[in-house]
């Protein structure tokens, strides 16, 4: 009985570990809380309905105390209390850590702490690099700080030495028939059929209630183990996979094979700049405020702007595999991460190459970020440039050469490039820290002033990058595709599993621009992979093998939009939209009547089912 009661003991301590951590993360969020106008009695029900998740949990880290205690049951075994501490103290840690990198990834990312995240600190360098000192102090003291302060609870009010050998044999034999199936019925959450998943802890149209009620610790477990899992199967499997199949081919439908020129050159040069973090909310004509990014609202006078433009991932990594091989965006993975599939996908550029374009990329960062270096290397530019070839004297930060020294060397390097080349290039100053240099003028929009100011600090050598080029004879000559690589949360508070948090600039302009293509506006439905077979179409290249992606100036071409998000999808057409949990599963949100939600839901599970057997097949 003695023996049952240290577990009860453990168990408690446990529980109010998981509802310390989760108090932790309300009071850090309390202005968001605010701000979303959520009511206490539903903040408090976060911490109601995450109880037989944590008590799930709970259950799963009591097995190694149970058989230790087990073996004290009938033999004097010393160690095990020194085990027992020790594992003690590892979950412990392993716990207060995740908790602790949630509240800085939620910040950024508005999700939990997935495997997906857990990819990055492969590289530790470029997680330190994009946090400002300030939050590291404050990351390590307060792991520190809360790892001593719960151990010593733990040590003090909750640890007992067990007494060996004192109770009878068949309180031992209790002990070990009854203590086991207790656990078992934890673990399931309870005796019902199902057992317990982390949709259980779903309660709140408000995304962060949901966030802070699931559990850490099995949240992040269960998602390495479905990433695992991937490896085998499609964790994405809907219907049989002809039919799936059969739906995606009739989305993807073309009628006619045909396009709308906006060039007026057959063999332009082409200059692809992706804008780190260009959130929509930036840009004055789509749904941004006044006074953010004036260069490019200068510059649309002079292209073509689409207004129903949406990235389809939500990092770096997703958007180049979406620009160089049209591929959308993969819940879970991304495509650095398996370079044994790169030479499967299609390339842009060695299409381009091939038709004796010279290649180059520029980056003013590490290009091992992310191991976009060995994708960009795949794709065979003929000239790489990160951060360590750029010369002393230009602006740093923690991440590299910001945005004055990446334009100017552009505008430098432009003049004396083989023609027709292609260009594509990646800024870096709108990524955190953001510690650009220069004066911060936007102190009238809250929160995220610091990331708006960046794209300010962008914008200004955007802008004065195109008042060089265009004294050059090679820009008559020359297409810009100005666009981001995804989005970021800002001042507008919008959720990042809506589309309006999706919606990116894409924006044409150049003096291969056709004249009457300029200062005009595209309501095309589109996203990030529809990019490669929109250029090729407009110079004349076969692009079949890009099976995602689709011309947006072909007038028949399909409109739709997807993004993915780590357990779920959005997908898009003109008049409605539908946004799904696949681990709930449930609708998170959509414009749908009832009657239409199934038929919409269809397509897009189709879309996301095929594009993952298709990739787990390269």
């Amino acid at each position: 009985m003695k023996q049952f009661i240290l577990l009860i003991r453990q168990m408690v301590f446990w529980m109010l570990l998981f509802a310390a951590e989760r108090a932790v993360f309300l009071l850090y969020y309390t202005r968001q809380l605010s701000r979303e106008e959520i009511p206490f009695s539903q903040i408090l029900l976060s911490f109601l309905h995450g109880l037989r998740l944590d008590m799930s949990t709970a259950s799963y880290i009591l097995v190694m105390p149970f058989f230790l205690l087990l073996i004290q049951s009938f033999f004097k075994a010393g160690w095990a209390n020194r085990v027992n501490k020790i594992y003690t103290f590892i979950i412990l840690f392993s716990y207060v850590l995740v908790s602790t990198s949630e509240i800085g990834l939620f910040g950024e990312w508005k999700t939990k702490l997935s495997y997906k995240a857990l990819l990055y600190l492969r590289h530790p360098s470029e997680v330190f690099g994009s946090v400002p000192n300030r939050d590291l102090i404050l990351f390590f003291g307060l792991l520190g700080v809360q790892v001593a302060f719960f151990y010593w609870i733990y040590l003090r009010f909750f640890y007992r030495r067990p007494n060996i050998g004192q109770s009878s044999k068949w309180t031992k034999a209790a002990f070990a028939l009854l203590t086991p199936a207790l656990l078992f019925t934890g673990i399931r959450g309870g005796v019902g059929q199902i057992p317990i998943t982390a949709s259980d802890s779903y309660f709140s149209k408000h995304n962060i209630l949901n966030v802070v009620a699931v559990n850490n610790l099995y949240n992040v477990t269960f998602s390495i183990i479905d990433y695992y899992q991937i490896e085998e199967q499609n964790y994405f499997h809907f219907m049989p996979d002809a039919s799936a199949l059969a739906v995606v081919n009739k989305i993807q439908e073309t009628k006619k094979d045909t396009t709308i020129g906006i060039l007026n050159t057959k063999k332009p040069n082409i200059v692809l700049i992706l804008l780190e973090s260009w959130s929509a909310d930036l840009i004055e004509t789509l749904s941004g405020d006044t006074g953010i990014t004036p260069r490019f609202h200068d510059l649309e006078k002079e292209g073509l702007l689409f207004t129903g433009f949406y990235a389809s991932g939500n990092r770096t990594q997703q958007a180049l595999g979406s620009v160089f091989s049209g591929l959308p965006a993969l819940p879970v993975t991304t495509l650095t991460d398996h370079p044994e599939k790169y030479d499967s996908l299609p390339s842009l550029v060695r299409l381009l190459n091939r038709e004796g374009y010279y290649s180059a990329f520029y980056f003013g960062g590490d290009l091992n970020y992310g191991n976009i270096k060995s994708y960009l290397i795949y794709n065979d530019f003929d000239k790489l440039v990160g951060w360590e070839d750029f010369k002393k004297g230009w602006p740093e930060g923690k991440l590299g050469v910001h945005d004055e020294g990446l334009f100017s060397r552009l505008a430098g390097d432009l003049k004396n490039l083989p023609q027709p080349f292609f260009l594509a290039t990646l800024s870096l100053s709108s990524h955190s820290p953001y510690d650009f240099p220069g004066p911060r003028p936007i102190t009238w929009l809250e929160p995220e002033t610091e990331f708006l100011n960046s794209a300010h600090y962008t914008d200004k050598w955007l802008g004065k990058f195109f008042d060089e080029v265009r004294k050059e004879d090679w820009y008559q000559n020359t297409l810009f595709i100005l666009m981001a690589d995804h989005s970021h949360p800002t001042h507008k508070h919008q959720r990042i599993d809506e589309f309006g948090y999706r919606r990116i600039p894409l924006l044409f302009l150049g003096g291969a621009l056709k004249k009457e293509f300029r200062d005009t506006r595209s309501d095309h439905l589109s996203g990030s992979a529809d990019l490669p077979a929109t250029l090729l179409a407009q110079l004349g290249i076969p692009y079949e093998d890009f099976f995602w992606s689709k011309d947006m100036f072909n007038p028949w071409s399909p409109q739709f939009a997807y993004f993915e998000l780590t357990d779920g999808f959005g997908w898009k057409r003109p008049d409605h939209y539908i946004v799904y949990n696949v681990t709930v599963p449930f609708v998170v949100l959509t414009d749908l009547p009832k009657d239409r939600e199934q038929s919409f839901l269809t397509e897009g599970k189709a879309y996301v089912q095929v594009l993952f057997t298709k990739f787990l097949s390269y």
